[in-house]
């Protein structure tokens, strides 16, 4: 092979892995499914179909599903980063049962909401779902339910919109500490991505990391669920 053309071809197999890894990242955070595979009436409970508009534009949609007797408040519920509120539901469908309402959103690209999945993208979702709310709630309190990504989504969304003083509680799920270190985590799973782990964690952005978050968002008391053994989000 000619001397010049070794040159090309690893600058061509760096830029292959690097999309390879990007791609893979992203893969990480957003797993999202169109196909609604059930609606809450099927579990015998009562909803509404909502639509709410994100601060650019794309249109969200959510589930409501009321008290079944008068209302002792509002939980926002956050779900993880694959499939969509009907694979979810099973998470939360008790709560009306228990007196509160509930609301269930897809993040932008998930379920019938528009768009495609992104965290900036989605962090404004969970902002414009929780205006929604607390508009609606005349009064009652309102508490955000976070899974996983949901979790992570929720701590920087009450920060970053100066919500803190008006949510009751967050409760974190298995949520994310740190999207660099699952980046990390994840890609040293794979032997192909296992040399990228750390150039292509420095690709996302902590802007959005929880850890830098969570420390602003007092007063909301805030309950952390977490396992030893959770392999999924060490």
């Amino acid at each position: 092979m000619p001397s010049g053309r070794r040159p090309r071809l690893a600058r061509l197999g760096l830029a292959l892995a690097l999309i390879l890894g990007l791609s893979a990242c992203s893969n990480l955070f957003f797993v999202p499914m169109k196909t609604l595979l059930r609606t809450p009436d099927e579990l015998g409970l009562d909803f509404e179909n909502v639509l709410i508009d994100s601060s650019d534009g794309v249109r969200l949609y959510a589930w409501f599903l009321p008290a079944e007797e008068t209302a002792r408040g509002t939980i926002l519920f956050l779900h993880g980063n694959a499939e969509n509120i009907s694979t979810h539901i099973g998470g939360v469908y008790w709560l009306p049962a228990r007196g509160y309402n509930v609301l269930l959103l897809d993040y932008r690209g998930y379920g019938l909401s528009s768009g495609e999945p992104s965290l900036q993208g989605a962090t404004d979702d969970v902002q414009a779902a929780l205006r929604w709310l607390l508009a609606r709630a005349e009064g009652q309190p309102v508490a955000v339910l976070g899974q996983s990504l949901g979790g992570s989504l929720g701590v920087v969304a009450i920060d970053r919109a100066d919500l803190a003083p008006q949510i009751r509680a967050l409760i974190l799920d298995s949520a994310f500490s740190d999207y660099r270190l699952i980046v990390r985590e994840k890609l040293a799973d794979f032997w192909l991505t296992w040399p990228l782990q750390y150039p292509l964690s420095w690709l996302i952005s902590d802007h959005f990391a929880p850890t830098r978050a969570i420390a602003h968002i007092s007063p909301t008391p805030v309950l952390i669920i977490h396992g030893e053994d959770d392999n999924i989000v060490p």
